[in-house]
């Protein structure tokens, strides 16, 4: 697989603005050769703009995710609509099994590359450290994966990538790429240095975190999007400005080193 995470650059408040330049790092991704374009956590409203949350929360299928979801037919290309606010009681009358009657979620979509919808996940873990998202939404209760250009790829996100048993659920699952969309600030930089290589090594399995760029009133984002592989080592990376970080993720590499070190077979 050729990824790409897209560290887009995220205006609090300015859905219209962020989804625009959603599309263009799709397209932008796409035209450098990508396979996978893989997008920040809340990137539509931005993390930090609980305000808004509630004027900004769509279904899924709504108009944020069939704007991403255009993109990615018109570009040949998979995308993870990284994640967006989701009104859930909407969700439900359009049909969609949600956790909980009404409320709001913080939800990934995996689209491919010819529009269809391939997994739906809901972040399991909500921050409560000096932060609203714990108050504001419903978790996650479901765990999918979906095949993806020889991969089988699962999402988690940001907070998520905290709890290590999640990620043991998703290898016994058959996970091969974890893509986790992120909206990690200032000043927890090392803490997003080191988990997405922790839970790397522990799965043998590749982990692609995709943060945003963006400051706020009280905070910024980190950016530095990486993605590490099976052996736990960062393959492609940046700094926190607005970039695209391209990596080869070929599935093999994933066989070979849990055949090389056979850490899974030995839990007991």
């Amino acid at each position: 697989m050729r990824l790409a995470l897209a560290q887009i650059e995220i205006d609090s408040g300015d859905v219209a603005g962020n989804v625009e330049r959603a599309t263009e790092a799709i397209e932008s991704a796409a035209t450098e050769g990508a396979e996978c374009v893989a997008l920040p956590e809340i990137f539509d409203v931005g993390y930090f703009a609980f305000d808004a949350y509630r004027r900004a929360a769509e279904p899924i299928g709504g108009e944020t995710h069939r704007a991403i979801r255009e993109a990615a037919v018109e570009h040949d290309v998979a995308v993870l609509a990284g994640t967006v606010v989701e009104d859930l009681e909407a969700s439900a009358a359009a049909g969609e099994s949600v956790p909980a009657e009404r409320g709001l979620a913080n939800t990934a979509v995996l689209f491919d590359s010819d529009g269809a919808r391939r997994l739906v996940y809901r972040k399991h873990h909500l921050f409560g450290y000096d932060s609203a998202e714990a108050e504001l939404l419903v978790p996650g209760e479901r765990l999918a994966t979906a095949a993806l250009c020889g991969h089988t790829v699962a999402v988690t996100t940001c907070y998520d990538l905290r709890f290590p048993e999640l990620y043991r659920k998703l290898v016994d699952s058959g996970a091969t790429m974890v893509l986790v969309p992120s909206a990690w600030p200032y000043p927890r930089v090392e803490h997003w240095k080191l988990l997405p290589r922790a839970r790397a090594v522990e799965n043998l399995l590749y982990v692609g975190a995709v943060n945003g760029s963006a400051s706020f009133e009280e905070s910024a984002l980190v950016g530095r999007s990486t993605v590490i592989d099976p052996w736990g080592t960062p393959i492609a990376t940046s700094d926190d400005g607005p970039t695209i970080v391209h990596a080869r993720c070929p599935p093999e590499r994933v066989v070979a080193v849990r055949e090389d070190f056979p850490a899974l077979r030995d839990r007991r």
